[in-house]
């Protein structure tokens, strides 16, 4: 079961926002996993705390629903399609900058009646949910960061995207040929990865002339171009609540930088996942889950 909820971003930007299962009918004396600072007002009527995930540059909220799933035994989550992803609109004017997207996730917290509660992000996701967390501390009362680096990316990065995108065999015939691309022939692909393939089918639609993207590469890159010149230490060091670091053993945050965040953090902690790549949520999932699980029941325990 997946129930939308519209959500009102910047600028009037239309989001949607997904919860995926059926939370349960909590009473609040005998939830350990209850937060003190929740309200059934705070909460959907379900009397437990939120979680907002966030996911990464192309992704959307489907990504999140095993996770989700998961969690809505003790908890109200809810995934957001970032404005430009998923089932949320794509003005082409709107704006795609850091402080659109931060001010996107305000407003599905405040709109939902989330908070203060979890932000779970994965790589662009991620930085979003540190920067909102930076921004309204009352907000967030845990970050779970996975797989983005604080450091800044530059110049080359974004022309290695751009020409990337390029290099997509669109339209696809097939489904089928989505999967075996991203999971096979693309040639940022090492080794045969199904997960990959399956992450991208499920950003794919029909079209006329065969399966396009669901977002417009373009504003993809117009996204990125916000952040990736910059580097992003100042906002984490301003991330006072508990979070922490996932990166998977073979993702694009290596050890050394996921451990320099860790310390630079105020209230940091660090967790790595054996045998997954960037996509560590969708890659492993279960393995994913046995790395935030403990940091979950701390929270829950404050």
């Amino acid at each position: 079961m997946a129930r939308r909820i519209d959500v009102t971003g910047a600028g009037g930007v239309r989001l949607a926002a997904w919860e995926f299962g059926d939370p349960p009918k909590t009473d609040r004396a005998h939830d350990p996993a209850r937060s003190p600072a929740s309200s059934s007002s705070s909460s959907g009527g379900t009397d437990l705390p939120g979680v907002l995930l966030l996911h990464g540059l192309m992704g959307r909220a489907s990504h999140w629903a095993p996770t989700a799933r998961w969690l809505s035994a003790r908890h109200r989550a809810v995934a957001l399609d970032q404005r430009g992803h998923g089932r949320s609109d794509k003005p082409p004017q709107a704006a795609y900058t850091r402080d659109a997207y931060v001010e996107d996730a305000e407003a599905a917290l405040e709109q939902l009646g989330l908070g203060p509660a979890v932000l779970i992000g994965h790589a662009m996701g991620a930085l979003t949910g540190w920067q909102l967390a930076a921004k309204r501390p009352d907000l967030v009362r845990g970050l779970i960061i996975c797989d983005m680096r604080a450091s800044a990316l530059g110049t080359a990065s974004q022309h290695t995207w751009t020409e990337w995108f390029r290099a997509w065999p669109v339209p696809f015939a097939t489904l089928a040929d989505v999967r075996k691309w991203f999971g096979e022939d693309d040639p940022w692909v090492e080794r045969p990865n199904r997960a990959r393939g399956e992450f991208y089918a499920e950003v794919m639609a029909e079209s006329p002339d065969g399966w396009r993207p669901v977002f417009e590469p373009e504003q993809m890159l117009r996204s990125r171009e916000t952040w990736v010149y910059d580097a992003h230490w100042e906002e984490l060091a301003q991330v006072r609540c508990p979070t922490l670091v996932v990166r998977g053993l073979d993702g694009e945050l290596g050890r050394a930088e996921a451990q320099e965040m860790v310390r630079v953090l105020p209230n940091g902690q660090y967790a790595e996942v054996a045998d997954a790549g960037h996509l560590v949520h969708y890659d492993q999932p279960e393995a994913w889950r046995t790395a935030i699980e403990p940091f979950l029941n701390t929270l829950a325990a404050a």
